[in-house]
């Protein structure tokens, strides 16, 4: 794949259901505009019913006509994870795109889950393994009902370059750093959705695991609640540089809907801008993988740490 990609590539999604996880802002929002705005059917999963109302309206301004609902998510949350998915799954419906965007960043001081999970693990990652595996059947009721193969996109970060997967320390219990826990997440984030894709080339199924990352852009994580003023300011002052000189949202977008709809993104594949660095731009192509994250025996733990936790098993 060479030459810049745009929304507009994206095929005519009539019938076509999209679940976006933090669908209220960033990212996450204007993936489901674009999405919106080729006739997709989306599900804004989120923490905050206000949050997620406001978004909802935006978009049918922004895109009339759009197919959307609102649904109450907390990530963090186990109990919150498993009765979103058994609603969802009443429903009987398919699911052809999960997209699980959501996350949490460099969470100042180290704070649990309900469930006592480190909150940016817990949160980036077993909240998303938990979802993806409870909705599961709808996955597979999508790929025997369509002809495109379902997807779940993993989005993952040019930060799982900076560290390493401390398996004995999941939950940074024997030290914690608020920027390392989150390298972390999204290292297991990439290695767990690498794994996926292994796991569904073995068994033959049509469904693709595709990891995606925005580069650095100017997102709700650079203006995170509950900090103190002047954290606030130097994130909003941050946030500001980076749309400036990086990317902002709706370019931060571009990778995520291209793991979701190009035709040309394959399992197992992580996608990501191809500026410099990978930081920025409209190009988007294959992303470079940390040769730790390649770490086939890791990433298995890893999956059964996750199993273990969380107590879903899948595929």
């Amino acid at each position: 794949m060479s030459g810049s990609w745009k929304a507009e590539y994206i095929p005519l999604l009539s019938g076509r259901r999209f679940l976006i996880t933090g669908a209220n802002s960033g990212i996450g929002f204007y993936a489901a505009l674009k999405l919106a705005r080729k006739d997709a059917e989306l599900i804004l999963a989120c923490r905050d019913p206000q949050k997620a109302e406001a978004a909802l309206a935006r978009l049918r301004e922004e895109a009339p006509g759009v197919r959307a609902e609102v649904a109450t998510l907390d990530l963090a949350s186990l109990a919150s994870v498993r009765d979103f998915a058994a609603k969802e799954l009443e429903r009987r419906r398919p699911l052809h795109v999960l997209i699980n965007n959501a996350g949490v960043m460099a969470v100042p001081q180290r704070t649990l889950t309900p469930d006592g999970f480190e909150m940016q693990f817990g949160t980036n990652v077993l909240g998303h393994f938990a979802l993806t595996g409870l909705l599961w059947p709808a996955l597979e009721q999508a790929a025997k009902e369509s002809a495109a193969p379902p997807r779940v996109v993993t989005i993952a970060s040019i930060a799982h370059k900076r560290t390493l997967l401390n398996l004995e320390d999941l939950h940074s219990a024997k030290e914690y750093s608020p920027l390392r826990a989150y390298q972390q997440s999204k290292l297991a984030n990439l290695m767990l959705a690498l794994e996926l894709g292994r796991r569904l080339r073995a068994a033959g199924s049509s469904i693709r695991s595709v990891a995606a990352h925005p580069g650095v852009a100017s997102t709700a994580l650079f203006r995170t609640e509950g900090r103190s003023t002047l954290i606030k300011a130097l994130r909003t002052v941050i946030g500001y540089g980076i749309s400036t000189f990086l990317n902002d949202e709706a370019e931060g977008a571009l990778p995520t809907l291209y793991a979701a709809t190009s035709p040309d993104a394959a399992n197992g594949g992580y996608y990501g801008p191809q500026g410099y660095d990978e930081m920025r731009g409209e190009v988007v192509g294959p992303a470079k993988i940390a040769p730790h994250a390649k770490d086939e025996a890791s990433a298995a733990r890893l999956w059964e740490e996750c199993r273990q936790m969380t107590g879903v098993n899948f595929p």
